[in-house]
């Protein structure tokens, strides 16, 4: 293979867009609309301190499990990936050396989009343009904060992903600041359904930390999140989020649920069995609360989790081990969203699919949830994770609008842990308005241009103001 590619000037203003009425569609109407993040990973720590990051290689790479996995698959050596004695800018060269292998790879897609957006870097990231880009893009990063990066993209609001025991003192400091985009925090209780493991007690002790009193049983248990969803909703939370295999929806009783509790508290076994019956017992009751606070609920699901044990072990997780996984949905989304909606509890929901063969099946099951005065209440979510490239974002979206109404949709989020992720945005709407403007030149939607740009900016920007209704 040609280990050099020559091409000066890869992201043209046209990219992606390959019609007149494709551009057209973007350029008039998606591009310059705002943008409201309301999934992501992003640091209030950083926000709030809002001090330049200085260096590429740290803003660009630390934490990013995507390009750590792509190294690792070129052959990479991982002290240069992950590795604490390696220097930020050899971190960075490995990373250029990989780029070129990367093409059909929405990580070509990515980092060129980035590189140009945030430095006005036309040249493709390889080794022989290494060394200058790394040193421009240091330059200019050493000007910005991380608001600046934020207002750079247009960013209006963003939600962070929080643990319930945060104290949320970070997201307190930015709300009293003059910034551009709004940060809320996000509630995300995963740690509360790990009964079988041996940080579950620990984590409760910081949850009765949090709460000011003991947690002795259920009754405790259900009083001291209600109390960190209050919290939370008067700092600004009304979104909150789970990461799971399957959404739990075991039949249960509080009563049940209480037993095997106590029997985790004394250190007692518990079986798998017990685990669902008091993981859906607890995600019934959070989902309640939810309901009751306005709150919109997201349900990340489908990930086979740590499947690489030697790098668990070495490195920890998040960093890149994670696999789609080929989980049975269908049964347990409908029992447990219908027992929500037959008591008049089920609050608005967006479900993110991993497992591509399962689109139609999420895509229909969100059909059979709604409510009068709530358009597009239970949303198909975007491509995520492994999916939310050109591919994925496109089948997506042909199957929402096949099963559902595209026109309805919140669109696009990060889901990253970077402050440089946000042109990806911009990949989405390219697409999309590549999509919609393929079905004019086929005939098969009208070819009314500001009726259909009209929708654009609404799956771009309005849909999420009037679905998530931040202050």
């Amino acid at each position: 293979m040609k280990k050099e590619i020559t091409l000066k000037k890869f992201i043209t203003d046209n990219f992606l867009l390959n019609s007149k009425e494709a551009e057209i569609l973007y350029h008039q109407y998606a591009k310059d609309m705002p943008i409201i993040d309301y999934h992501n990973h992003l640091s209030p720590k950083q926000i709030a301190e809002d001090k330049p990051m200085e260096n590429i290689s740290e803003a660009w790479l630390g934490g990013d499990h995507y390009k750590w996995r792509a190294m690792r698959t070129n052959g990479s050596n991982e002290e240069l990936i992950t590795g604490s004695s390696s220097t930020l800018e050899e971190k960075f060269q490995t990373w250029a050396e990989t780029v070129p292998y990367t093409l059909r790879n929405p990580l070509f897609h990515w980092t060129q989009l980035e590189l140009k957006r945030y430095f006005d870097v036309d040249e493709v990231l390889q080794p022989s343009t290494a060394k200058e880009i790394y040193k421009k893009a240091n330059e200019v990063l050493a000007t910005k904060t991380p608001a600046d990066l934020l207002k750079e993209m247009n960013v209006e609001v963003i939600c962070t992903t929080d643990d319930p025991t945060d104290d949320l003192k970070y997201h307190q400091q930015i709300a009293k600041k003059n910034i551009f985009t709004k940060v809320y925090p996000s509630f995300r209780p995963d740690k509360l359904f790990g009964i079988d493991g041996i940080e579950f007690t620990d984590y409760l002790k910081k949850l009765e930390a949090c709460v000011s009193f003991s947690i002795t049983d259920l009754s405790d248990l259900l009083k001291a999140i209600e109390d960190r969803v209050d919290f939370f909703h008067e700092n600004g939370c009304r979104v909150s989020d789970f990461g799971m295999s399957q959404i739990f929806a075991h039949d249960f009783t509080e009563e049940k649920a209480n037993v095997i509790l106590k029997k985790s508290l004394i250190g007692e076994d518990i079986s798998s069995d017990e685990v669902n019956l008091y993981a859906s017992c607890i995600l019934f009751n959070l989902c309640k609360m939810y309901h009751s606070k306005g709150w919109v609920q997201q349900f990340h699901l489908g990930t086979l989790r740590n499947n690489n044990s030697k790098l668990l072990k070495q490195i920890g997780t998040d960093t890149g081990c994670d696999s789609i996984g080929d989980f049975n949905q269908a049964e347990s989304m409908s029992k447990f969203f219908n027992n929500l909606d037959s008591k008049g509890i089920l609050t608005k929901t967006i479900c993110y699919n991993l497992n591509p063969s399962q689109n139609e099946v999420f895509a229909a099951m969100m059909g059979n949830y709604s409510e009068e005065g709530i358009p597009g209440k239970m949303q198909f979510g975007t491509g995520w994770w492994f999916l939310d490239q050109k591919d994925g974002m496109e089948k997506q979206m042909n199957v929402l609008s096949n099963m559902g109404l595209l026109s309805r949709f919140v669109g696009m989020l990060t889901d990253s842990r970077s402050f440089l992720s946000f042109p990806r945005h911009e990949y989405f709407r390219r697409i999309l308005c590549d999509l919609i403007a393929e079905d004019i030149n086929k005939g098969l939607v009208p070819n009314d241009i500001d009726f259909l740009g009209n929708m654009v900016q609404d799956i771009c920007y309005y849909n999420a103001v009037n679905y998530f209704e931040f202050n």
